[in-house]
């Protein structure tokens, strides 16, 4: 359903209440016409020092999901929910988690749901062809984080060259890190062997950096911000050319 603002399209978006990046980025990449309704997940800003820690930040996370869509879904948004979040698609374990994950998520909200890196991600790295299969990874995670990270893109056909995993001492601290850390980040995970860089971690502030690394690079470098807002606006049909995040937004 659309309005006087939102003439083309409303999406909804739930994302924890600890997240400030995804919002502020995903308002940045809006073409007009298009609005974005967020609600927030209400968790703690616990400190993260361990995998045990990071465990029970997805046990937060995963009790409180579904009252947060339900919240949004009262402003009826055109495309129900997009979950701004990266770590959901790890805490039920791997591909069949992420699918009764996704059935019940639109079965609560009555509406097309999508999930970050099983939907948004992968449809990204096609886009730029069907050879690519060696990629590197940048995550905000603790080590269970980063393997359960792994294993999806090893799960899903690609081979993992680099992993770095930044050990972010919370959820709110995840958009601290500066652009020169991540920056540092890719330079470090980037090789002649590799074919795509992937961020993911959507409190990490990365679409602007990873437009930047591009230039370097030379190749493909995809923010997980950038590919869930450009799948959710390419999957309405709204085809917009964006300047400024990267080949993705600008090309596909």
């Amino acid at each position: 359903m659309t309005d006087s603002l939102g003439w083309r399209i409303k999406f909804g978006v739930v994302a924890p209440s600890t997240n400030t990046s995804v919002q502020p980025e995903y308002d940045d990449m809006r073409p007009r016409g298009v609005t974005n309704h967020f609600s927030r997940i209400m968790i703690p800003d616990d400190p993260v020092r361990s995998d045990e820690d990071f465990l029970a930040l997805m046990h937060n996370i995963r009790g409180a999901t579904e009252q947060a869509i339900d919240a949004v879904m009262t402003c009826a948004p055109g495309y129900g929910v997009v979950l701004g979040m990266s770590a959901w698609r790890h805490v039920l374990g791997w591909r069949r988690g992420a699918e009764q994950l996704h059935r019940r998520m639109e079965q609560r909200a009555g509406v097309s749901v999508r999930l970050r890196i099983s939907h948004a991600v992968l449809e990204a790295l096609k886009r730029y062809g069907s050879s690519i299969r060696r990629i590197s990874v940048i995550t905000p995670y603790m080590p269970v984080g980063d393997a359960m990270v792994r294993k999806f893109f090893e799960d899903n056909g690609y081979s993992i060259v680099a992993l770095k995993g930044l050990k972010c001492a919370s959820p709110m601290l995840i958009a601290h890190e500066t652009p020169n850390t991540l920056q540092a980040a890719i330079r470090e995970v980037d090789g002649a062997d590799v074919e795509a860089i992937v961020q993911v971690g959507t409190n990490l502030a990365c679409a602007a950096v990873a437009a930047s690394a591009e230039r370097w690079l030379d190749k493909p470098v995809i923010a997980i911000n950038t590919a869930t807002y450009w799948y959710a606006l390419r999957q309405n049909g709204i085809v917009d050319r964006i300047e400024g995040f990267g080949s993705l937004l600008a090309d596909h």
